[in-house]
C-alpha cells in the first residue's frame, strides 16, 4: 500500500473515510438467534470504536449480556487497499470462546461485509459466519452476523443496532 492510496482511501468517499465516521461511543440492543426466525433474546449493549494505527483499523470493543451473563468483546475491522478486500480479527467472551475469527471479504460496496468460519467443536464440516456493518446515517450503526450451515443455508445470528452517544 502506498502512501498515495491510503490518503486517497481517507478522502471524502474512501473505504477508511467510511471507517473512520463509526468511531465513537454507541449504545443499543443486541439480539440474538439460535435458530432461524426464532428470538432468543435481547439485551441492551455498549461500545466504543476508535481509530487505530493512524486510522487504518477500527477497534470496536464492547460489552452487554444474555440470559442475565454478561459478556465481551473486541474486534479490528479493516479495508485491506492492495487485495480490495474488508476484514476482521473477531474475539468474544460468549461467541468465539478462545478462537480468534478472521474473517474477509471483497469491498466492492461500501458496506462492510466479510465472511469467517468455526468448527463445530467435534471435528465436523466447519460452519460460515458473515459480519455486515452498515452505517445508514452518522448516528446509527448495524452490525448484523449471519450463521451459514455446511450447506450453505444461511440465517441471522446477532443483530446489533447502535445510536451514536458521543
Amino acid at each position: 500500500m502506498g502512501k498515495q492510496a491510503f490518503e486517497a482511501s481517507l478522502a471524502e468517499g474512501g473505504r477508511h473515510h467510511g471507517l473512520a465516521r463509526m468511531a465513537g461511543e454507541w449504545a443499543g440492543t443486541y439480539k440474538l438467534w439460535f435458530e432461524p426466525d426464532k428470538l432468543a433474546g435481547e439485551s441492551t449493549q455498549r461500545g466504543s470504536i476508535r481509530s487505530i494505527a493512524g486510522g487504518r483499523f477500527l477497534l470496536h470493543e464492547y460489552e452487554g449480556s444474555f440470559d442475565g451473563e454478561p459478556f465481551s468483546g473486541a474486534a479490528i475491522l479493516g479495508h485491506h487497499i492492495d487485495e480490495g478486500t474488508w476484514e476482521s480479527a473477531w474475539v468474544d467472551s460468549f461467541h468465539t470462546g478462545t478462537a480468534i475469527m478472521f474473517s474477509a471479504g471483497p469491498s466492492a460496496d461500501q458496506c462492510f461485509s466479510a465472511l469467517g468460519s468455526y468448527g463445530d467443536g467435534q471435528g465436523g464440516p466447519r460452519w460460515g459466519w458473515r459480519t455486515e456493518v452498515e452505517q445508514p446515517d452518522a448516528d446509527t450503526l448495524v452490525i448484523t452476523m449471519f450463521n451459514i450451515t455446511p450447506d450453505g443455508d444461511e440465517a441471522k445470528a446477532v443483530e446489533t443496532r447502535y445510536a451514536r452517544v458521543r
